[in-house]
């Protein structure tokens, strides 16, 4: 049998458990041109809080009764495409369920032997190819700028923090708690790092960069991004990859005071990371040359059993998980 979790309800604010449900239905058969997987780890984004919204946006939202949305490491078990065998360990969007039916054509083979299949969910997945984007191609770091990351220790801004040292920046961290901060700056070797749910926050960030902000990569938004706001330089880049803290919320956000973008001349822009896959063959070349050499680190947040993924999920918009978060559905 397959088990699956699918879409029960339309969240209204953060989601409950009540809105996600298990079901399982006989495993099916793959047709011509098809392969039929077993998910071995999923992961789990904060783009798939998007996804339970019935709006328009850059993607479809989950239908009610609709298994929920995710990319997957998965083994191959029957294949009718000639590109894959049994065995073959692939990525592709297998979604919430122990098994899966998927066109030979939206997989790709990984090698398990080059480097442990979970990264390809991570920091040479998606979420690092949006950190190698978003900071090397919109925000354009040069030597000695000031580069501010939030979410720091998540699987995006912690690879924007190391490839911005890398260029040649001085880095500056926002993440939730001691225990993350301590490892932004330890372990990855930003230059600092504050607590966001410090008394205060804004002093703090104002104190770690005391000649202003020259690019400000935002996975967060809400208070974070009112903080920074007033630090940005003249010129500087705002790459809006991420808005965690607007994802639930019930009526739209406040716009921030757009006087700035004017007055300081910067340059405010979002992006989605599947508009530029132009760039996969080079991200993935300079990462995993990064990884080899040692000037990359990663951390892995792993949650065991496909039926603690909801509960997982709604940890993820908290601010509870320590890494990439994944969940290994094969035990």
């Amino acid at each position: 049998m397959n088990r699956q979790i699918r879409l029960a309800a339309r969240p209204v604010g953060f989601p409950k458990e009540s809105d996600f449900e298990m079901v399982e239905i006989p495993v099916a058969e793959p047709s011509e041109g098809e392969v039929l997987t077993r998910t071995l780890f999923l992961s789990l984004d904060p783009y798939m809080r998007g996804r339970m919204n019935d709006t328009r946006s850059y993607s479809p939202p989950v239908p009610i009764g609709g298994v929920m949305v995710g990319r997957t490491v998965s083994e191959v078990v029957t294949s009718r495409d000639p590109g894959f065998t049994a065995g073959d360990v692939v990525l592709g969007f297998g979604n919430w369920q122990d098994y899966a039916l998927m066109t030979g054509k939206t997989l790709r083979k990984l090698d398990p032997a080059s480097a442990p299949v979970t990264t390809a969910l991570g920091v040479v997945g998606m979420p690092g190819q949006s950190a190698y984007v978003g900071l090397l191609d919109i925000g354009q770091p040069q030597p000695t700028e000031t580069v501010v990351v939030s979410a720091a220790s998540g699987a995006v801004g912690s690879l924007v923090g190391q490839i911005a040292k890398i260029k040649g920046c001085r880095v500056v961290g926002i993440a939730g708690g001691d225990a993350k901060c301590r490892y932004v700056v330890d372990e990855l070797g930003f230059d600092a790092c504050i607590d966001h749910r410090a008394a205060d926050f804004g002093a703090a960030l104002a104190r770690a960069c005391p000649e202003g902000v020259d690019i400000n990569f935002e996975n967060v938004g809400g208070a974070v991004l009112q903080a920074v706001w007033p630090l940005l330089n003249d010129f500087a880049r705002v790459v809006i990859c991420g808005l965690i803290a607007h994802y639930n919320d019930a009526t739209p956000a406040p716009i921030l005071d757009l006087r700035a973008v004017l007055i300081k001349r910067f340059t405010l822009r979002g992006f989605i990371i599947t508009d530029h896959n132009v760039r996969l063959d080079d991200f993935q070349r300079d990462v995993s040359a990064w990884l080899r050499e040692g000037r990359i680190k990663y951390r892995e947040d792993i949650v065991d059993g496909l039926e603690h993924a909801p509960e997982a999920f709604i940890g993820l918009l908290h601010g509870r998980n320590f890494g990439k978060l994944i969940v290994r559905v094969a035990l």
